[in-house]
């Protein structure tokens, strides 16, 4: 009778939790489908309408933010997967005097907050004149996670293979192709994800680089609907509905390989 009582506790604090967890976004779609200047759990059903989405994308201009995020973050999936690979293959195996001090060094870059290196790196693009552009918003996702996470896994990669491919006469770049980019596609798709989601919801680096609204990405186009005097919180929702709908719907379909590659980088280092 007792455990059946804290059974039942558990399962309501968890329904709890759970209503909590959902609640936000059940509001943002409700709000979306609606006119409406304040948010609110209120739902007519006879007021519903897709016109806050329809407006979002001829009057707010939604399309290029959207091509805009999605240039930037093909670049920086694909940056970070190229450069993180190839330094995690250096690390791993083409091993040098000083690399591992070097190796964790460079780990401990990412103890630094990015707002410390904003003002730098501002600095540094714009007299390189690419400050504004694309490439500038996908670099600064470069570093040092990815290559410490793919490491990790490579260390679960036998010595051996690498080992009887020289033998073999293959060289550095053909092991690297043939033998170790097929063993590590799972953390590199969650690497990709990592990348994704980091590139897509980055807000305080575009508002800080961007000048020009034609270039905005989509964290930036949600933030300024809002009005002076009064702010239509529907179409806002639309908006942050959309922002939200397409890195969670990457996260659908990659599920399978992104849990795979981070429980597995832990395997062995």
């Amino acid at each position: 009778m007792v455990a059946r009582i804290g059974k039942g506790i558990l399962w309501f604090f968890v329904a709890v939790l759970l209503v909590l967890a959902v609640a936000p976004f059940l509001l943002m779609v409700v709000s979306s489908l609606q006119e409406t200047t304040k948010l609110t759990f209120f739902i007519t059903p006879e007021r519903f309408t897709l016109e806050n989405y329809v407006n979002l994308f001829t009057v707010q201009g939604f399309g290029s933010a959207i091509l805009t995020s999605a240039i930037v973050v093909v670049l920086a999936c694909v940056m970070n997967v190229i450069v993180c690979s190839l330094a995690a293959f250096g690390f791993a195996f083409k091993r040098f005097p000083g690399s591992e001090v070097l190796f964790w060094i460079y780990l401990g870059t990412m103890m630094i907050p990015a707002q410390v290196t904003m003002i730098p790196m501002f600095i540094m693009f714009r007299e390189m004149g690419i400050l504004g552009s694309h490439i500038s918003l996908a670099l600064p996702v470069v570093n040092a996670f990815g290559v410490f996470l793919v490491r990790q896994f490579m260390y679960s990669i036998p010595p051996s293979l690498l080992e009887a491919a020289r033998i073999d006469g293959a060289s550095d770049l053909r092991v690297f192709l043939t033998i170790i980019l097929p063993l590590i596609k799972s953390v590199l798709v969650a690497l990709t994800v990592f990348t994704f989601l980091t590139t897509w919801n980055d807000f305080m680096w575009p508002l800080i680089s961007l000048t020009s609204d034609q270039t905005r990405t989509v964290t930036l186009a949600v933030s300024q609907m809002t009005g002076a005097f009064e702010t239509q919180y529907g179409m806002v929702m639309a908006g942050t509905t959309i922002a939200f709908l397409v890195p969670f719907l990457v996260y659908v379909f990659l599920q399978r390989q992104f849990v795979e590659g981070v429980t597995s980088s832990g395997i062995k280092g």
